[in-house]
């Protein structure tokens, strides 16, 4: 088993990585938590495939669970499935004693995290994340949140679980399309931190390689995630640099209005924020046909026709990480060489100068 630490100012916590986890959920749960009630959240994609079985697992290590489950779907990450979460607990008595884990994938991490960060200012809190996206990146860091009609995350709060179960068995239930939402993620971490990290992408060809080097993807996204987020927990500074391939990509995925899964939707954007940093002479000439060339090996896409509407650019220059009047663009002189530009709001535009689309 891998583990990797989290260690903050305010709380510790590790994440366990090892195929086969799900078994031992109770046992691993005992050593962190004290009997007690459990909010086991899931949507109706994981629930049917994972519930019982943690739930099980759970119950026999002496804890009282009760399972909630929701619409799957980034729909759900609301203020009224949220509520609706609140009102069935309140209706089952939790109380502060009491906590939350989230069974799924990022949408399950961000609205039980959200939920264990707000029922009774705050429970206590472990995700075992489900999907390669949710292992690789979303479990880790703290962020939880809701959508506020169209505008992505935009209610939410910085909430550390107490553990992390990694089991990359459940990757074997995925579709090929979720499964590889995941790598847009995993391509933008190893880019960031290069070395041998990168040196690992660069062998991988196919889907079927991402399970089989799954292992090793979760615990080099999640060891150069962790080292981030010690060093910055609320993004005031260097976590800034784990938006790289964001920016544009959260505009993009806005317009899709659901077409595009998130990891698609960085694949995109990385590879746009790259050629325009490269054709500025900012970046090392190649780099953005390396990443292209990553992304697509597994069938993630590298473009799209939403990159040539002028609505990019209005979500570009009103991105909620937009800060008095500047937007900092992440980017890489080279592969392991992240930097970080700051652009007035002003200026976007003509910065841009809609070389996304060429």
């Amino acid at each position: 088993m891998t583990t990797v630490s989290v260690n903050l100012p305010a709380t510790h916590y590790d994440v366990l990585i090892d195929r086969g986890l799900l078994d031992s959920v109770g046992s691993l749960v005992a050593k962190q938590w004290s009997p007690r009630k459990i909010a086991l959240v899931s949507d109706d994609n994981v629930a049917p495939l994972y519930q019982e079985r943690v739930a099980a697992s759970l119950a026999a290590a002496g804890f009282d669970v009760h399972r909630y489950v929701f619409p799957a779907g980034e729909a759900s990450k609301s203020l009224t499935v949220l509520a609706e979460l609140v009102r069935q607990m309140a209706a089952d008595t939790f109380n502060r004693d009491d906590s939350v884990i989230a069974l799924g994938g990022g949408v399950t991490g961000d609205l039980a995290g959200l939920l264990a960060a707000t029922y009774m200012r705050g429970l206590h809190f472990i995700q075992i994340p489900t999907s390669l996206l949710s292992q690789v990146d979303s479990s880790v860091g703290g962020k939880t949140a809701v959508d506020l009609d169209n505008i992505k995350n935009i209610i939410g709060a910085f909430y550390e679980p107490d553990l992390v179960i990694v089991d990359p068995n459940t990757l074997g239930t995925m579709t090929q399309r979720d499964l590889v939402e995941g790598y847009g993620e995993i391509v933008k971490t190893a880019a960031l931190e290069g070395g041998e990290f990168w040196q690992l992408i660069e062998t991988i060809d196919s889907p079927a390689e991402l399970i089989s080097n799954a292992p090793e993807l979760s615990a080099r996204s999640i060891h150069y995630k962790a080292s981030v987020v010690m060093a910055d927990e609320t993004e005031s500074g260097t976590r800034q640099l784990l938006n790289f391939g964001h920016t544009i990509g959260h505009a993009v995925e806005a317009l899709a209005n659901g077409a595009l899964r998130h990891g698609e939707a960085v694949s995109i954007g990385t590879v746009a924020i790259m050629r325009v940093f490269e054709d500025a002479g900012l970046a090392e000439k190649g780099i953005t046909s390396k990443l292209r060339d990553r992304f697509a090996a597994v069938g993630l896409p590298v473009t799209d026709p939403l990159l040539n509407s002028p609505q990019v650019l209005d979500k570009v220059k009103n991105d909620k990480k937009n800060r008095h009047g500047h937007l900092n663009l992440v980017y890489l002189t080279a592969i392991g060489h992240p930097e970080i530009k700051s652009i007035p709001s002003s200026e976007i535009a003509s910065f841009l100068n809609l070389s996304v689309t060429n």
